[in-house]
């Protein structure tokens, strides 16, 4: 038998080795140029790139723990401390959080380019859908009920929505409205940064679905989701690149 978490080991450690040289990248020119626009970067690719850390610990937990309650799906909850946050790692709670979070400074980091004026009405519906999210993601949690797994995918799912459908809108926006190669440039990959996070979440989702609807996981959208996330990273580094914004 193919044992697909081992598989999905190897395949995300690969994802987090391409990761880790971007985040240092991100991480060298926040220390040189010290702005908010780097710091708001830097903490987007970390937020993504712990996500994908979580989401290894619990493909590795699954493949070689011999924890019962984290490898056999009908041993109950013990209902203790480690059982609590060892079911929201390997549930992929504690990598939505992360994805939560990113999309948060995301919203800021969008701000920060297009918006010169705070909309207070968004920023609180903002605001409120981030801790919605949180306390969904953390607390609504039964083992096994893979409804409120698809619900949780849902929610986030929606949330990255309202953030980067303005954001990929804004940024074709710009993009049309300017002659400046470079700024074209960071647009566009600024574009291709809302499509691609937008379809990491989709591409769980519908995994989720293949799931809740009989099949075991591991789907071509799982293997693809990652993919996107990498795409969105490299979109989200360049297109700040040529952005003068202090």
């Amino acid at each position: 038998m193919v044992d697909y978490y081992f598989i999905g080991t190897i395949y995300e450690g690969i994802i987090i080795l391409i990761l880790i040289p971007l985040v240092g990248l991100s991480l060298t020119n926040h220390i040189k140029v010290r702005n908010k626009l780097s710091l708001l970067l830097l903490l987007i690719l970390l937020s993504y790139g712990g996500s994908i850390i979580f989401s290894w610990v619990s493909k590795v937990l699954n493949a070689f723990s011999n924890i019962d309650y984290v490898i056999n799906e009908n041993v109950p909850d013990p209902n203790t401390p480690q059982s609590w946050i060892l079911l929201r790692i390997t549930d992929f709670r504690i990598s939505y959080v992360f994805i939560l979070v990113a999309i948060f400074i995301s919203y800021l980091f969008r701000r920060k380019i297009f918006e010169k004026e705070i909309k207070r009405g968004n920023k609180y519906i903002i605001q409120g859908f981030t801790i919605f999210n949180l306390i969904f993601s953390f607390f609504i949690y039964q083992k096994g009920n893979l409804l409120f797994d698809i619900l949780t995918f849902f929610f986030v799912f929606v949330f990255m929505t309202i953030v980067y459908v303005p954001f990929l809108l804004n940024a074709i926006k710009a993009y049309k409205s300017t002659d400046h190669p470079g700024f074209r440039k960071s647009f566009f990959f600024l574009s291709i940064m809302s499509l691609s996070y937008m379809s990491v979440l989709l591409c769980l989702l519908v995994d989720r679905v293949y799931i809740f609807l009989g099949h075991f996981g591991f789907t071509i959208f799982y293997f693809l989701s990652w993919v996107f996330v990498i795409i969105g990273i490299i979109s989200t580094y360049y297109g700040y690149l040529k952005l003068d914004i202090k």
